[in-house]
């Protein structure tokens, strides 16, 4: 396994069986490749609140590589979910995303029911932990890097997890009224000032948003409120307006931090898995 995945052995994912797979070495990929462009102090260090980039057409420019700032402390004893690790942390969100959200999600009794059968019964159920791709929502709050490539008509997301991408078409086109369903469902943007407002629907059912089962279901319209403050930090609020799932829409803010020197790895669950047969809930 490379040196990035191995130094984080206290991740231990007990509960839903999240599976780190490599075959490269160190050497054969870029790991320690200086990211150019890096704004600097007078002393030389990574100035990462200076400005953030800009286009050449004067918006805020997202391209980079992403993992989420809100990793939980290195002290998982007498939890549910056994899972921590400082390098590739995982958010509370990827755990549970009730976590963010004043008084819990609002579900509908049968979300309610399976969040609750799935977190008794140790997340059994996970497609994560059966290395199907997860939605955007989940993705970030993972401990998985995503890497954003940003052109005017057109924002590309690479997921290390199984090679996965979405796109985020920013020419003005409409989403879709009747789509194939999608894993990442589809999706348009628009600028509001610095801002990109981004509108995905289209998506497939039985999603899921966390390790505890939180639902998102084909009904469901995502809208993502897109920022980046500075060089070094990009804030991204979803709503999540899924009916069939919640009583209401729901709002979380995602915190993500800057990756520099490093590049996406090979990261293929389905290699050499042999968690599954191992996940028998109580």
């Amino acid at each position: 396994m490379p040196s990035r995945v191995t130094s984080s052995a206290a991740l231990t994912f007990v509960a839903a069986g999240l599976t780190l797979c490599g075959s490269s070495t160190p050497t054969a990929q870029w790991f320690n490749y200086p990211t150019a462009g890096v704004p600097r102090t007078p002393d030389g260090k990574t100035n990462l609140t200076a400005p953030a980039p800009r286009t050449p057409d004067g918006k805020p420019d997202f391209s980079g590589m992403w993992l989420t700032a809100d990793g939980r402390p290195c002290d998982a004893r007498n939890e549910q979910f056994q899972v921590c690790g400082s390098e590739l942390p995982i958010s509370r969100y990827g755990i549970n995303m009730s976590a963010g959200v004043p008084g819990g999600l609002p579900y509908q009794l049968w979300a309610a029911q399976q969040v609750k059968t799935q977190i008794e019964q140790h997340s059994r159920d996970d497609p994560h932990a059966r290395c199907m791709p997860d939605t955007f929502v989940r993705l970030y709050g993972l401990p998985h890097m995503q890497k954003f490539i940003q052109t005017p008509g057109l924002l590309v997301m690479l997921y290390e997890l199984n090679a996965n991408y979405r796109q985020v078409f920013i020419d003005g086109r409409p989403v879709p009224d009747d789509p194939q369903p999608s894993w990442q469902g589809y999706s348009t943007g628009r600028w509001e000032g610095d801002t990109l407002l981004v509108d995905s629907a289209g998506f497939r059912d039985g999603l899921w948003l966390d390790m505890a089962g939180t639902p998102m279901t084909d009904a469901a319209r995502v809208r993502e409120r897109i920022r980046r403050p500075d060089f070094g930090h990009l804030d991204v609020e979803v709503t999540v307006d899924d009916p069939k799932a919640y009583t209401k829409p729901w709002t979380v803010t995602f915190k993500q931090n800057i990756v520099l020197n490093t590049e996406l790895v090979d990261e293929m669950c389905v290699e050499n898995e042999k968690s599954t047969k191992h996940m028998v809930g109580k």
